[in-house]
């Protein structure tokens, strides 16, 4: 089960949805729970930062034959929950979910990094990441690929529709469309991996249509998941992402000088601590070496303490001496550890 959202009249509704295998067609939604405008009405606070989803959401389930139990609908309407009391308890939610968690096996991995599609992989790499370079992607390892297992197109779309609101800012809203569309494959120009600005923007608006229109019309991904006459809504927010938004300003003489400079900075070492040495500290602690020498860790702090009294600067004494006698003291604190 997910959740899962949809504007009607301008209003945003909830449903709670399954994922279901619907012969060789593939992964298929299927709507289970409608929650209206407002699910947070379902959330039962007994008190304390305790909590519980409304019994009439497992009545609602079992007269669709689906089976409920409090974890799964805690997932569905963690993000509804009292603020307050979702940060008591994330850390136990947190633990659970990773219990629950199994490894996956090899044919399990195989069939992640084989079977998922090439536009969810660069979504994701981008959402995890934030890097334009997308030529790791096709090494992407399988536990990243894990949230997209097993999903049908209508459940992947509303995992991503919550990474992107998640995580993207607005000034990165149209680069994220152009790298996760690929359109840097479209020109020559080095300048077009990281500076699509630089690029003419009409050209680039071409390739997108172009692009968006044939993901529009891939049987392989929606997989059997009939989307109805014209763009997809999952598709259409790519388009306001895009048309509704600018490339982020970025200065390429900066970028160069940044990467000119971390690529020559050198590590100069850690700063030398200071020693003094017994003779000076001798002289500092207006003792003798030989009775500095036979200190235990006590007495020098015992002294340390009386001539800071003497030299402290809100006493009336100098600063430098005073510097000075930390120093010392510390220096031979050392050697007596």
């Amino acid at each position: 089960m997910y959740l899962a959202q949809k504007r009607i009249n301008n209003t945003l509704h909830y449903f709670i949805r399954q994922s279901v295998q619907t012969g060789q067609q593939g992964l298929q939604s299927q709507e289970l729970v409608a929650l209206g405008t407002n699910p947070e009405k379902y959330i039962i606070y007994p008190g304390g930062h305790t909590f519980y989803i409304d019994d009439i959401i497992e009545q609602k389930l079992e007269e669709a034959g689906v089976e409920s139990n409090q974890y799964d609908l805690e997932e569905i309407f963690w993000p509804f929950l009292n603020p307050e009391i979702r940060r008591a308890v994330l850390p136990f939610r947190t633990r659970a979910i990773s219990k629950k968690r199994k490894a996956l096996t090899e044919d399990q991995k195989h069939a992640l990094c084989t079977g998922t599609h090439i536009f969810d992989k660069r979504r994701l790499h981008y959402l995890k990441f934030g890097r334009m370079d997308q030529g790791y992607v096709g090494r992407m390892p399988a536990r990243l690929l894990r949230p997209l297992g097993n999903k049908s197109r209508d459940e992947i779309e509303q995992y991503f529709r919550g990474m992107e609101k998640q995580v993207l800012k607005k000034h990165e809203l149209k680069t994220y469309v152009y790298v996760v569309f690929d359109l840097q494959r479209f020109f020559n120009s080095p300048m077009a991996r990281q500076y699509p600005d630089c690029i003419d923007e009409a050209l680039i608006d071409d390739h997108f249509v172009e692009e968006i229109c044939r993901l529009n019309c891939s049987e392989n991904f929606w997989a059997g998941e009939c989307h109805g006459q014209g763009l997809n809504e999952c598709l259409i927010r790519y388009l306001i992402m895009y048309f509704d938004n600018a490339f982020a300003e970025r200065s390429i003489s900066n970028d160069f000088f940044r990467d000119f400079v971390n690529r020559h900075k050198r590590f100069t070492g850690y700063p030398q601590k200071v020693t003094v040495g017994i003779q000076e500290a001798s002289e500092v602690f207006e003792v003798s070496q030989e009775t500095l020498n036979n200190f235990s860790k006590r007495e020098l702090i015992r002294q340390y303490r009386r001539m800071a009294q003497k030299h402290h600067p809100d006493t009336g004494g100098d600063h430098d001496k005073f510097i000075r006698l930390t120093e010392a003291f510390h220096s031979m604190l050392h050697k007596r550890r």
